[in-house]
């Protein structure tokens, strides 16, 4: 059996509204302090890793008891089918905002290497100029005559300024690994799901502990590369605009990771205690939405940032 529960799943009629809740306030708190903590720290401030902390550890407590909250509803039977259909708008509408979200740092990406890099240069692209919003070269002319826009930028226009990496990331090496790894979490995350439709309670276990198992070994990867590419490759976040974009979207990539195997270690324990029914499971489904949407942003980094 994959439940310990004994009676079948019958979901209310009713739709059941939730008692007024305290928590969207202390995790808005939580956002704010974690921000402005990160900005003290871009800025040198001291106390800026104290801000951030407090921030972050608001944050998890603002999880751990909003859906400590949410859990007990399910498991006392409040949840209706038009609940459930409401939580399913809010995923979908969540991921919805996450694409935004990765959306604006790779618009900059792409901006960065199409325009404003080759504009430096004073060599920009054929559609660009098709386009008709190349200026001229009187910044490359009369600024930085000798700069040279080849992507990865290992030499910045002013590179008293900002010391461009002595060398990136090789595409083939971790990265690809890291690809290998996050597309086979897809696959074992699926393949517990398949466990939730034949109320195979071992696969289901099974399923989820190896994908929490390859998600932690992706981060450990990235920790990895970070190290590397600060320690060797003199690649860091001042590297420039490359070092900003790549650590930019890789750092908040690997936030996306670790969020999500916190919640799938959190599904685990819940398929342990018997929290589920085949027909009743949709906060596995949710955080395995999560799961897919961060392996296929991983794709696009994999593409846009390490290889192309």
């Amino acid at each position: 059996m994959m439940s310990t529960q004994t009676k079948k799943y019958n979901p209310v009629k009713y739709y059941f509204i939730a008692d007024p809740s305290f928590w969207p306030i202390v995790g808005t708190i939580g956002i704010f302090c974690t921000v402005i903590g990160l900005v003290q720290i871009l800025h040198g401030g001291a106390a800026g890793p104290y801000i951030m902390a407090g921030g972050i550890l608001i944050l998890l407590t603002t999880m751990f008891g909003w859906f400590g909250a949410v859990i007990k509803e399910s498991l006392s039977g409040l949840h209706s089918h038009q609940m459930d259909k409401t939580y399913r708008w809010g995923m979908m509408w969540f991921i919805v905002s996450e694409v935004a979200l990765f959306g604006v740092f790779f618009l900059a990406l792409f901006y960065t290497r199409l325009f404003g890099v080759t504009e430096l240069s004073g060599d920009p692209f054929e559609f660009v100029k098709a386009l008709d919003m190349y200026k001229g070269g009187a910044t490359h002319q009369y600024l930085w005559p000798n700069f040279q826009g080849v992507w990865p930028l290992l030499t910045n226009p002013n590179p008293e300024l900002f010391k461009g990496p002595e060398a990136v990331i090789p595409t083939w090496g971790i990265p690809a690994l890291n690809t290998l790894i996050l597309l086979s979490s897809a696959v074992t995350v699926t393949w517990a799901h398949w466990g939730f439709k034949k109320g195979n309670r071992k696969q289901i276990i099974i399923g989820l502990i190896l994908t929490i198992l390859l998600g932690a070994i992706f981060e450990g990867f990235q920790a990895h590369e970070y190290i590397e590419a600060y320690t060797e490759l003199g690649l860091k976040l001042s590297s420039g605009i490359y070092g900003t974009t790549f650590f930019t979207l890789t750092g908040l990539h690997a936030a996306h990771v670790s969020i999500g195997v916190i919640m799938l270690t959190v599904i685990l324990f819940r398929c342990l205690k018997g929290h589920f029914l085949p027909e009743h499971h949709f906060a596995f489904e949710a955080v395995s939405w999560y799961w897919h949407f961060v392996d296929v942003v991983w794709l696009f980094l994999f593409v846009f940032v390490y290889w192309l």
